[in-house]
């Protein structure tokens, strides 16, 4: 009996483990959003990643809201998330906002 216990297992560790290695490879969360700063007045549309975490427009709020706030920036809205896949096409919109903070 010992011998069919270690036998239906040792599939499920090699699973196991080979899950465990591939969590790194997911695909990355990214933000794009609006922002403004005062005095004098200015506008940017940035692109940001953010952690999986708040891999949700209002979670994500959140987090830019602070990285923005440290910059003096103020968050205007957040208009979507999504993985690696959107990255390319909001790259030249985003110009120099483009993953800077």
């Amino acid at each position: 009996m010992t011998r069919t216990i270690k036998s239906l297992f040792r599939p499920l560790l090699a699973a196991l483990a080979l899950s465990v290695l591939a969590a790194p490879l997911h695909a990355a969360c990214y933000a794009d959003y609006r922002a403004r700063m005062d005095n004098p007045l200015r506008l940017h549309y940035g692109v940001i990643q953010v952690p999986d975490s708040a891999c949700s427009v209002g979670a994500a709020s959140g987090v830019i809201a602070s990285r923005l706030a440290a910059q003096g920036w103020t968050l205007v809205n957040v208009s979507s998330v999504f993985d690696d896949s959107g990255l390319a096409s909001r790259r030249s919109d985003a110009g120099q906002y483009y993953l800077r903070f």
